[in-house]
């Protein structure tokens, strides 16, 4: 056998070994429609990652790939508690995570939820979304989600465009410490002075903007 031989059958028994491992890549859009150890990720939210306010379910549609990641792993982990999502991800490994994560980021943001049609609620949300209350010591929500509620990754998500109820129940979920994964526990301190009121209206307000992009990472 000469040496060319030799070098390409090196190749050619290199390339099969390898292949099991390509092929074993996890597909994001796989595990988002048909699931990899539990039920497929559209079963709750949706076919286009869009979500659903009656039944509480977050949009996933161009949210920011590192913030859904973290997020996956602090429901592995316990930080992020909810007896939906807790089983669902104790089947994702860390590179399942990643790819899941990135399908749903590259995914289109659906139109945003039209407001409760309550202006007074909608002015009380606006101006603790741009303004806070510091009367109170609460900070403009913008304070750390950004302009318009872009969102900053990985930490901070965007709010504007997602479901007003999902956005209630989280910042309840802060309230009840049943969230521990915030940077240096900012939004359960901000979360712990807020009245229902507040709650309802913040969450109104940007579930009725539309999603403008994140700012560029340097």
């Amino acid at each position: 056998m000469d040496k060319t031989t030799r070098t390409l059958l090196a190749l050619l028994l290199g390339g099969i070994a390898l292949a099991p491992a390509w092929a074993a890549a996890p597909d994001g859009k796989q595990i988002a429609t048909q699931g990899l150890g539990g039920a497929p990720c559209l079963a709750c939210h949706g076919d286009r990652g869009q979500g659903s306010d009656a039944a509480g379910f977050p949009r996933l549609a161009g949210m920011d790939a590192g913030y859904l990641a973290s997020q996956l792993h602090a429901f592995k982990d316990g930080t992020r508690q909810n007896p939906v999502m807790a089983p669902q991800v104790q089947g994702l490994d860390d590179a399942a995570i990643a790819a899941v994560a990135a399908y749903y980021a590259g995914l289109p943001v659906p139109e945003p939820t039209p407001g409760p049609g309550n202006s007074d609620l909608l002015e009380q949300g606006r101006i603790l979304a741009t303004r806070g209350r510091w009367a109170d010591d609460i900070p403009a929500c913008e304070q750390c989600h950004g302009p318009g509620g872009r969102g900053i990754p990985p930490h901070f998500p965007a709010l504007a465009a997602q479901h007003a109820g999902y956005l209630e129940s989280q910042i309840r979920a802060w309230q009840q410490g049943q969230r521990h994964n915030d940077p240096n526990g900012l939004m359960a301190a901000v979360a712990e002075r807020l009245g229902e009121d507040d709650i309802k209206a913040v969450a109104a307000w940007f579930a009725s903007q539309a999603a403008t992009p994140a700012p560029a990472k340097p």
